[in-house]
């Protein structure tokens, strides 16, 4: 469960800790006290995406810190090799920078938002006023069916066998062409294999050409270059070169050895360099002797370097390229000119992946209808319990209309159907519920949703939008139901949910020096009791109001000692 959460500069808000307890836990406040910037600072900590416009003015950085106590062995800590303290505690950071970054924490050690945002969805859920507009989106309705019905295997198998066919589908438009078409296509194909292979390309033979040709532009110089070297160690008619000064210079030093260790020395240096200047005069003479010409070479080298350019501003930037490139050309050829061929084999395999997957994708469709059944169940009984119970709630099934009755989704097209109203008939749930049904069956939904996961916290940001009176009050229990099981944490406008929390904090917008600033205060009873009477009637707050309120707060202790039988 989340048991802190710590905000430093998110919007209005400069610093703020909170202490969640197990049960539900109720947040109020007036409109624009910042009630859903917690929503916002929870969604930021659990890697939800985020702006630079959520830090509060005047700030370099915004801090979020949650702690989380008495987890469940969760798949990600396995996988990412990170997961709670050996008390158990795991604290989730995230630091929002001014420049846009992010740096995120798991007990002191950095992760990625992505893994943030992949451990945040198994730590809790958040569920805003935008999940009843996904209601009224029927393609959103056969996630929700699958989701209930756990159908993730049967998924994956009919999507694995849909790719295949789409991938045999595609190999047999990518050959299906016209007669005129396919001849064009064989006379382009035929000119550009004939052209690479007429130039016999070598791969590293520009670079070689290219090196080549930098020596013959260069040769009257090189060539000089080279015999002043070999001139100035092995020596001419007129003079001694190099290497016969340093043999003279070692046999006189030679001659002395014996008379000090210091000249000892120096010969056997002077030997030494004597063997270097005799490797470097031979390496000389060696390159001069190589220094040969043919006449003509450097023109029949442009021309071929010119060949090589014309050829990779069609073919390719490398000769690598453009010999892949002609590998390319020949097998798409080949395909064309044996296309009958390959046609007929593709189109068995056809057959064979289309009945694989209209398989797979009938025990896909059978599972959804026997998940559909259980999802009418249960959500028949909570709507009942929602104070709906002459709403008729129906998933209806329809053939996907897609090409070959599927898509990768499956064979099945679903929506949510439902009837308000005793004798009516059962219609799409976008064009008959109200603001106020669409929130209780959103409600209803989550929490058939939630039982068949592992997450703790659940986080309603004023699902409650349209609800009053009886229906409020159902709404309110419903919260105090899932509440014996999964740690609740509700925004909310309603005195009737408020009352029925076991924790209650009130979150209120003030001004200081010119700022305007948000505090989260936890209430003890009495405050309570203001708080739920001025949710009731307003700023003007009567006796009869706080009457009223205590024993809202009774009917709602009342309401719950029942869980015991203490009633």
């Amino acid at each position: 469960m989340l048991s802190l959460l710590h905000i430093e500069n998110i919007a209005v808000i400069e610093s703020a800790d909170i202490q969640f307890d197990r049960g539900f836990n109720a947040l109020t406040g007036e409109t624009g006290a910042g009630k859903s910037i917690v929503v916002d600072a929870i969604g930021a900590v659990i890697g939800d995406r985020t702006s630079r416009d959520l830090i509060r003015t005047g700030a370099r950085s915004a801090l979020v810190s949650a702690l989380f106590l008495e987890l469940p062995a969760l798949s990600w800590f396995s996988e990412n090799g990170m997961g709670p303290d050996e008390d158990g505690t795991l604290l989730l950071q995230r630091e929002i920078q001014a420049d846009g970054k992010n740096v995120c924490r798991l007990n002191g050690r950095p992760l990625t938002v992505s893994q943030l945002r992949t451990l945040g969805q198994q730590l809790l859920n958040i569920h805003g006023q935008h999940d009843g507009q996904q209601l009224l989106d029927s393609a959103c309705h056969l996630s929700y069916l699958d989701r209930f019905g756990g159908d993730q295997a049967e998924l994956l198998a009919f999507q694995e066998a849909y790719a295949a066919l789409s991938q045999v589908r595609h190999e047999i438009s990518a050959l299906q062409m016209d007669e005129a078409e396919k001849s064009r296509r064989m006379d382009s194909l035929s000119y550009q294999i004939s052209e690479l292979e007429r130039a016999g390309l070598r791969v590293g033979e520009e670079d070689k050409l290219a090196a080549r040709r930098k020596v013959l532009r260069n040769a009257g110089k090189l060539i000089e270059a080279v015999e002043d070297a070999h001139r100035a160690l092995s020596g001419d008619d007129d003079s001694a070169g190099a290497v016969s000064l340093v043999m003279e210079a070692e046999q006189s030093l030679f001659s002395a050895r014996t008379v000090s260790d210091e000249v000892s020395a120096l010969a056997e240096k002077l030997t030494e360099l004597r063997c270097a200047a005799d490797d470097a005069a031979e390496l000389v003479r060696d390159l001069r002797d190589s220094l040969e010409f043919e006449p003509g070479e450097l023109d029949e080298l442009e021309s071929r370097l010119d060949v090589i350019y014309r050829l990779k501003k069609k073919y390719g930037a490398t000769e690598a390229d453009m010999l892949a490139y002609l590998e390319s050309c020949k097998k798409e050829l080949d395909q064309i000119q044996y296309s009958s061929d390959i046609l007929a084999r593709l189109e068995k395999k056809q057959a064979v992946t289309l009945k694989e997957a209209q398989m797979l994708g009938s025990a896909l469709s059978t599972v959804r209808r026997e998940s559909a059944d259980a999802l009418e169940a249960r959500i028949q009984k909570e709507l009942e319990q929602l104070d709906m119970p002459k709403v008729r709630f129906h998933v209806e099934f329809a053939p996907n209309a897609a090409e070959y009755g599927m898509d990768a989704t499956g064979m099945d097209e679903v929506q949510f159907l439902m009837s308000a109203n005793v004798g009516e008939a059962l219609k799409p749930i976008q064009k008959i519920a109200s603001g106020g049904e669409l929130a209780r069956i959103m409600l209803a939904l989550k929490n058939v949703l939630a039982e068949n996961d592992d997450v703790s916290t659940l986080v309603f940001d004023e699902v409650d939008t349209g609800v009053s009176g009886r229906a409020a009050q159902k709404v309110a229990e419903k919260m105090a139901d899932v509440a014996r099981h999964k740690q609740v944490l509700c925004v909310t406008h309603l005195p009737q949910i408020a009352a029925m929390a076991d924790t209650h904090f009130s979150v209120e917008k003030g001004e200081r020096d010119g700022r305007t600033y948000t505090a989260v205060e936890r209430l003890d009873k009495t405050r309570r009791r203001e708080e739920l009477a001025r949710l009731t009637g307003g700023a003007h707050i009567t006796s009869a109001m706080l009457e009223s309120a205590g024993e809202l707060l009774e009917a709602a202790e009342t309401y719950k000692r029942g869980y015991n039988g203490e009633k």
